[in-house]
């Protein structure tokens, strides 16, 4: 059986970069489908890279978006020029490629629905445009365009240039590729923070700020939630304190991590990071290393469990806020990743807002297997 393959190379310059990729995929000319991520160093020369991958490697589709950081199995890499790649087997009827997606999607499903329909195809890996602030919507979208088709990837981030891959460079809105019924492959999420105090209700608010939680002052309630020394020094909560909103319906207890992005002491308000209704859920959370350790080895052993075999390949789509920054600067994460999963082929980046369902979440980390 045609097996899975991945490179994860620092270096120079793009053409060195390239050379050396290609050197380690070796023969791949009856290969179909390849996973890319680009450090933002290399946003400007996205086009070269893919135009140069594909020529001198045979391989004619090519999926993925520029990242600020990269990953493959245990190792990690920020701020240099790196590629990150996993080469797929898949045959030429076992996906298609969804282009960029950024209005009226029916075109496109229109066009994929035979193919949709005899392959029973749902799950997608997408990469979406940081600068759309209608990916929330299209995520919805795109699902139910799928009749309730499972979504996974993350969000590009660059200082710049955050230019996705969907057989060419593209951006804004959402791309990436739809794949057969016929490939198996099992995703799992993982929190990077750990809920605090207990769930409370939206009881008035004005879009994404909230002026009472509890019939109370939403500042009163923060404060008893986070306990009497942050409450002390507010400006400490930057960071380290974030809003949770539950997802209603979630038979695993999940919830959206959103940023606290204002609080006014005078008047008691806070401002999240999500637009709100009254009646809503929330409860707050913390950012929390041996809590993150720990939920990523619950969901990456979770996860093998349910396989129906060991794992033959593997995409890591993981937040910004993770990485480096919580689980240490010696490619933390990614070394749990291996010792949990062991060496199996990975390719992946870390993102400006993770994809999982329908949703877009933050400080998660979104392991798809294919096996």
């Amino acid at each position: 059986m045609t097996s899975f393959s991945s490179v994860h190379i620092t270096g120079p310059d793009w053409r060195n970069l390239c050379d050396q990729a290609l050197a380690r995929i070796g023969d791949a000319n009856d290969r179909q489908l390849a996973f890319v991520y680009l450090a933002d160093d290399l946003a400007g020369d996205s086009d070269r890279i893919v135009d140069y991958l594909r020529d001198h490697s045979g391989i004619p589709h090519w999926v993925g978006c520029v990242g600020m950081g990269l990953c493959s199995n245990a190792h990690e890499s920020y701020a240099e020029p790196a590629i990150s790649i996993l080469v797929t087997p898949f045959g030429a009827d076992d996906f298609r490629i969804i282009p960029t997606l950024d209005g009226n999607m029916n075109a496109w499903l229109d066009a994929s629905r035979d193919w949709r329909e005899r392959h029973l195809a749902t799950v997608a890996v997408v990469h979406g445009d940081p600068g759309s602030t209608q990916l929330p919507e299209l995520l919805t979208e795109l699902s139910e365009g799928l009749q309730g088709g499972f979504l996974v990837g993350g969000i590009a981030s660059a200082e710049k240039l955050a230019t996705q891959i969907a057989d060419g460079v593209t951006g804004g809105g959402l791309s990436g590729v739809l794949f057969s019924g016929s490939i198996a492959i099992s995703t799992g999420l993982t929190q990077g923070c750990s809920l605090i105090g207990h769930k409370h209700r939206v009881t008035r608010c004005q879009r994404n700020i909230i002026e009472t939680i509890d019939d109370r002052p939403a500042l009163e309630v923060f404060k008893e939630d986070i306990g009497e020394v942050l409450a002390r020094n507010l400006q400490q909560v930057g960071g380290y304190i974030f809003a949770a909103l539950p997802i209603a319906g979630s038979d695993t207890g999940d919830y959206l991590v959103r940023n606290l992005i204002g609080i006014d002491p005078d008047r008691g308000l806070l401002a999240i990071g999500d637009m709100l209704e009254p009646g809503m859920e929330i409860q707050f959370a913390r950012r929390d290393a041996e809590t993150a350790r720990e939920d990523l080895a619950r969901m990456v052993e979770g996860l093998v469990k349910r396989l129906p075999g060991p794992p033959r390949g593997a995409l890591y789509h993981s937040c910004l806020g993770r990485g480096r920054n919580l689980f240490g600067e010696d490619s933390g994460e990614l070394k749990l990743v291996h010792k949990l999963l062991g060496d199996v082929p990975l390719a992946g980046f870390y993102a400006n807002g993770e994809i999982s369902h329908k949703r877009l979440y933050g400080y998660t980390g979104v392991l798809t297997l294919f096996s």
